[in-house]
């Protein structure tokens, strides 16, 4: 548990400037272009690096040892956002250092999620993972409303120069806290000089052979793009509804304080079966949150009343986002520790990838369409979306004897090949 708090601690600050600065940087970008699909783009930058590189980046969590790992991620990081708080900077080199940025997340993350496993054990990680989700809720929650108050009277770059400052403190509490590991998958030469690309496969070739895994990231995946789409027109929307850009930090910060309650709750005081049962009513509460929240312009038009309930909808929605707690220790029951950085790395490549195709289209559809429009169409379309993915979770869930309804999950060597 020693471990544990420099792990919680470093991601409760790292998140809460990630979020300060990306909201920021979206409010920046669509007051210079008066673009709602180039502020989505903005917002959707950060998720681009795990789609380009995730799956192998995120394997390095596997081959260099992990608190190697976090701490160079984070000075990088700090060094990057602080170069991004420079007077004058245009916008094109902005976006460029950004995109540099978020290139660290796939490694960290990887091996942040792979240690936690490592520290903690059975029902402990249960409610370690319920307790680091609500936190990453609650960061996001005070990184967005910061981020909103910081615009109002400062400049972006102060929100840059607060997110340089989480990330150099993260790294200094995990050079302290963290036991000092060897890479776990290293364990000799012969493994030394695997290729780095043949480790991705093998995370790749993992989870597509296992039918349970290949649901879990299903329901993640699917949920996902259409319940974080709205994020990236949350500006627009927020003039739509209010007249105003300082709208924007409440609308995104909503959904992460709706999360924070049902994670704390379904974490904390829901036994383990009952967050299985629960899944398929949270990701249908999620959904059909946004959706709601898109139709109400439709009943109570703009103004005041109107921004209240699409906020408590939002809410509501992301209350249904706590379906990531038995998402998530059902995905690491099913991986191996060994290949849990790079089977992390594709699922949240996945993640990130339709996180930010989500987004993309949403500011695409605002251009087009008004955006309480696109938010209800987004909600309308995932619920029919996730019921194959939540079909197929059940179908196969394993039996109280061990096995899985007819599907034996396969067991994958050290070189990545699987085996029946």
């Amino acid at each position: 548990m020693r471990e544990f708090r420099p792990l919680f601690g470093s991601y409760l600050l790292s998140t809460i400037g990630d979020e300060l600065a990306r909201v920021a940087l979206t409010v920046l970008v669509y007051q210079r272009t008066d673009s709602a699909l180039l502020s989505a783009v903005t917002f959707a930058i950060s998720y681009l690096p795990w789609v380009l590189g995730g799956p192998v980046l995120a394997a390095l969590a596997d081959r260099l040892p992990r608190h190697r790992v976090l701490i160079s991620s984070d000075v990088a990081r700090a060094v990057l956002v602080a170069t991004m708080a420079a007077p004058g900077m245009p916008l094109p080199v902005l976006l460029a250092l950004l995109l540099l940025v978020s290139l660290c997340s796939p490694p960290f993350e990887a091996a942040r999620s792979a240690l936690m496993a490592d520290v903690l054990e059975g029902d402990r990680y249960a409610v370690a993972t319920s307790l680091t989700g609500v936190t990453a809720q609650v960061a996001q929650l005070i990184g967005f409303l910061l981020g909103g108050a910081l615009l109002l009277q400062f400049s972006p770059a102060a929100a840059l120069l607060l997110n340089a400052a989480t990330f150099a403190v993260s790294a200094v509490w995990l050079g302290l806290g963290l036991q000092r590991r060897p890479a776990p998958g290293l364990e000799d030469a012969e493994e030394e000089v695997r290729s780095i690309w043949r480790d991705t496969a093998g995370g790749v070739r993992f989870i597509a052979s296992t039918p349970r895994l290949v649901a879990i990231v299903g329901v993640l995946w699917v949920a996902a793009l259409f319940v974080n789409a709205p994020e990236g027109i949350a500006t627009p929307l927020g003039l739509q509804l209010q007249g105003t850009t300082a709208a924007t930090g409440v609308l995104l910060a909503a959904a992460p304080a709706g999360t924070a309650l049902g994670g704390l709750v379904v974490g904390r005081f829901c036994p383990p079966h009952l967050r299985e049962r629960l899944l398929a009513p949270l990701v249908a509460l999620s959904l059909g949150g946004v959706l709601l929240a898109g139709l109400v312009p439709w009943w109570l038009g703009t103004g005041t009343t109107a921004f209240v309930a699409v906020v408590a909808l939002f809410f509501v929605a992301g209350v249904g986002g706590a379906c990531s707690i038995p998402l998530n220790v059902a995905f690491v029951q099913a991986v191996p520790s060994a290949y849990r950085g790079r089977a992390f790395g594709v699922a949240a490549a996945g993640l990130a990838g339709v996180q930010g195709l989500g987004v993309v289209l949403a500011g695409l559809g605002a251009e087009a369409l008004r955006p309480s429009t696109v938010v209800a169409l987004s909600g309308a379309i995932g619920l029919v979306a996730v019921v194959v993915p939540l079909v197929t979770l059940r179908r196969t869930r394993p039996r109280p004897d061990g096995g899985d309804d007819g599907h034996v999950a396969p067991e994958v060597s050290a070189e990545g090949t699987s085996q029946a």
